[in-house]
């Protein structure tokens, strides 16, 4: 168990933030990370050839441990809708195949999978939601010889309902079909890894449980994939891009591994520095530990919905860093805005409030929030 950490953070005390999973505070040390990457751009004659590289490399071989890959395999890109053009413009999809896809999944996983089966005559499949909470199951039973990708988060954004993707993943490897995954909502608080798994792609932001800035993210490339063309063409994912000279030497050669995936101006000296703060924050901290401890949070918060009559997933088929309650009689008008009244936050996501809390939460804070559910309900 890690205790609460919200002297990290800038956040007042009367402020109850359970909300990280819409965009995560700012811990104190990135903020002035960021700062100083602002501030260097003031003196640019302090910039040197090698500060395009060094700090993009430390950033890529840490995010490549979350998830149990070489930092050869790790992309840098400013978004997750980046990442999957990326993955769609590259996945072999013909006619008549399918693309799975779960109901209510967050539209950056959405779009371009619509896209991409209206250009190529497939059908995009919205896998409805199991009334039993079970992903795993309803997506084994559908997968088969004519699904062509599965694209799938590995926790449901809207209420926490957990996707098994060890199983999936080898459901994939038995009908040759692409796993592309977006684990934006759970990379930093729960353990993944790749080794076993071997997805196509894998994507994730970095704003929300990397604690990392808005506009930055990863994408995994899985190692017999890394030879295709990437979506777009720039000065530094090139081979020998660290000769400035030799820039106009233009060549048909890339960077090695996942590096020609990367977005141009990816060496951003405010962002990267605040990148990987954040990253070497949550390795001191450990993804294991910080997903125990949210569990207690998330636990409590649960036991404590159940005995008001309120609906949750149950525990063996949710994650421990985010929860979605639901109303019997559907979500009470102007929540959202009597919670913030109070200096209570949280989110709405359809049919369910999404309660997502992090280290700078206690057992107070669930404490207050069920508090004005007593009155709500």
């Amino acid at each position: 168990m890690i205790p609460c950490q919200k002297h990290l953070f800038d956040i007042p005390d009367e402020i109850t933030y359970l909300n990280c999973a819409y965009f995560s505070p700012q811990l104190n040390k990135i903020r002035d990370a960021g700062y100083a990457g602002v501030k260097r751009k003031s003196h640019p004659w302090k910039v040197g050839p090698e500060d395009f590289f060094t700090e993009s490399e430390h950033a890529r071989e840490l995010f490549s441990q979350f998830i149990g890959a070489n930092a050869d395999d790790v992309a840098i890109i400013p978004a997750v809708s980046y990442g999957i053009a990326v993955a769609a413009g590259l996945v072999a999809v013909k006619e008549g195949d399918e693309i799975v896809v779960l109901e209510d999944q967050f539209p950056s996983n959405y779009y371009p999978w619509l896209e991409l089966a209206r250009a190529r005559n497939a059908r995009l499949v919205t896998l409805p939601r199991p009334r039993d909470w079970d992903w795993t199951a309803a997506l084994l039973e559908h997968i088969n010889q004519k699904t062509a990708v599965v694209a799938l988060p590995n926790v449901h954004w809207t209420d926490g309902s957990i996707i098994h993707l060890e199983k999936i993943a080898e459901k994939c490897r038995e009908t040759g079909t692409e796993l592309v995954l977006d684990v934006t909502q759970s990379l930093g608080a729960l353990p993944i890894s790749v080794k076993e798994m071997k997805p196509s792609f894998l994507v994730t932001a970095a704003y929300k449980w990397l604690l990392g800035p808005y506009s930055f993210g990863f994408l995994y490339v899985r190692p017999d994939l890394q030879n295709k063309i990437p979506l777009e063409h720039n000065w530094i994912n090139r081979k020998n891009s660290e000769d400035f000279g030799g820039l106009v030497n233009y060549r048909d050669e890339f960077q090695t591994g996942a590096r020609r995936f990367d977005v141009g101006e990816r060496s951003n000296f405010a962002l990267m520095p605040m990148v990987v703060a954040a990253l070497r924050q949550i390795h001191e901290w450990g993804v294991p530990q910080i997903q125990a401890s949210l569990s207690v949070l998330t636990g409590k918060l649960a036991s404590g919905a159940l005995e008001l009559g309120l609906n949750v997933a149950p525990a063996e088929k949710r994650a421990g860093h985010l929860l979605g309650i639901r109303f019997p009689k559907g979500l009470p008008d102007g929540i959202l805005q009597s919670l913030a009244e109070k200096n209570i936050f949280v989110s709405l996501r359809g049919d369910a409030m999404r309660i997502s809390p992090h280290l700078y939460n206690d057992e107070r804070d669930i404490s207050r929030l069920l508090s004005i559910l007593r009155e709500l309900r």
